[in-house]
């Protein structure tokens, strides 16, 4: 193992879970999680009802590639347990309790509260629920209700099912289901994108067969986009960091698209060049938690669709020092430039924490790729390399603390009493 990490904390333990903050730092630094899991894989023989083994065998599996396996321990895990008690806490006393209401799914699925929350004196339990397993009777005693599940087509009836209860529910609910049903790319930018200062192109969920009426130039872009035109953006609904996202220029492009995917409804959007100056575009995570934008780190590449970890971010000096100058005055430059695009985004949105990644275009204006709930901000780049970033991270989850504490405040008299509080034993 590394250095810097604890050994103890990545040693399988009865009735305790490794948890998603470990298990993602190891996998960021290189570390070899095979025999991690070949570890918890001989702990399960013998033990095959563990549900923490389960789920962190489930966590290794979706760090090393294995997706579908992964969802398998999973899915077992969860016919065992519904609730898990994510290891967050420092030695000391529990200062807040918070109850998470998450999904099934991969790393995208859920806000990773464990990320944000670890090593801190607030205790974290998440309780899973699909349509299939709603709510139970009995949850455990809490301070704080997050609701925690992420957009997607997958989790609106699950979202919607919370609705209800979140309306009546005798704590403070942070992140109210109805507000992330509208974080949808289609709905988001419908939300944002009449707005001053604010660049979200429309984006539409398009069928298969009318996006090859296009390229076979039996229809036009224009059909599909209104006044839109090539080149355009193109990935399949529900996709994530990059998975099957393009830049169309034209029909023949659009057809080859087609040809290489079998996916039967795509999201189409208008490509906005973004390029600086100096020819290099530069990619935003932002956070806006209780309204305030926090910037959590700028990609900069020659390429347009840029991720952290191909940014080049780590082989280079300059942009490194570029982000750390980004960092330092942020609250004086990029917040300021786009103050009231900003607030207008908290107005509409009206979520309680949500991430944004954003770009600033050639006039000016703040462009946004996305909204949503479960974007991974964490504190896990190598000191070493970036060490400008943990200050400003831990201002992040610092301001999130705080909001938990400001939550848990709130006064509640007209509401009715609490669900059982008796804790729920797997």
């Amino acid at each position: 193992m590394n250095a810097i990490h604890d050994p103890a904390a990545m040693t399988p333990a009865p009735d305790t879970l490794i948890g998603l903050r470990h298990l993602l730092r190891a996998a960021h630094q290189n570390e070899d999680l095979r025999p991690l899991g070949a570890e918890l894989i001989q702990h399960l023989e013998s033990h095959p009802d563990d549900a923490n083994a389960l789920m962190d065998l489930s966590l290794v599996l979706q760090l090393i590639g294995d997706h579908a396996l992964a969802m398998t321990m999973q899915a077992e895990a969860l016919r065992a347990r519904q609730l898990y008690h994510l290891p967050t806490l420092r030695d000391g006393a529990v200062r807040l309790r918070v109850l998470a209401i998450m999904v099934s799914g991969d790393l995208m699925a859920n806000t990773p509260l464990e990320c944000l929350l670890g090593n801190s004196d607030v205790a974290l339990d998440a309780l899973y629920v699909t349509p299939e397993n709603p709510l139970p009777q009995a949850v455990p005693e809490h301070d704080v209700l997050f609701i925690a599940v992420g957009e997607s087509d997958r989790t609106q009836p699950v979202l919607e099912q919370l609705r209800a209860l979140a309306a009546i529910w005798p704590r403070p609910v942070l992140n109210l289901p109805d507000r992330l049903q509208q974080l949808s790319r289609d709905r988001a930018a419908s939300v944002l994108a009449p707005a001053p200062g604010i660049c979200m192109p429309p984006t539409l969920r398009v069928e298969r067969e009318v996006l090859a009426g296009v390229a076979s130039q039996q229809a036009t872009i224009a059909s599909v986009l209104g006044d839109g035109r090539f080149p355009i953006i193109v990935r399949p609904l529900g996709s994530h960091a990059g998975k099957g996202l393009e830049k169309i220029d034209d029909a023949a492009e659009l057809a080859s698209y087609l040809a290489q995917s079998d996916e039967q409804a795509f999201y189409v959007s208008c490509f906005i060049d973004y390029r600086n100056a100096d020819g290099l575009f530069r990619k935003y995570r932002l956070v806006l938690i209780e309204g305030r934008a926090y910037v959590c780190h700028v990609g900069i590449s020659e390429h347009w669709m840029i991720h952290y970890l191909n940014a080049g971010m780590a082989e280079s000096a300059a942009k490194r020092d570029e982000e750390a100058a980004i960092m330092r005055d942020f609250d004086h430059t990029f917040a300021l430039r786009h103050k009231d695009a900003l607030a207008l985004i908290q107005q509409r949105l009206d979520l309680d924490y949500v991430g944004l990644d954003c770009a600033e275009t050639p006039d000016g204006a703040l462009l946004v790729f996305e909204a949503d709930t479960a974007m991974v901000v964490h504190d896990i780049d190598p000191v070493d390399l970036f060490p400008y970033k943990q200050p400003q991270m831990q201002r992040i989850f610092a301001a999130f603390r705080t909001m938990l504490i400001n939550a848990s405040q709130r006064v509640h008299a007209d509401l009715p009493h609490a669900p059982d509080a008796a804790a729920i034993h797997g």
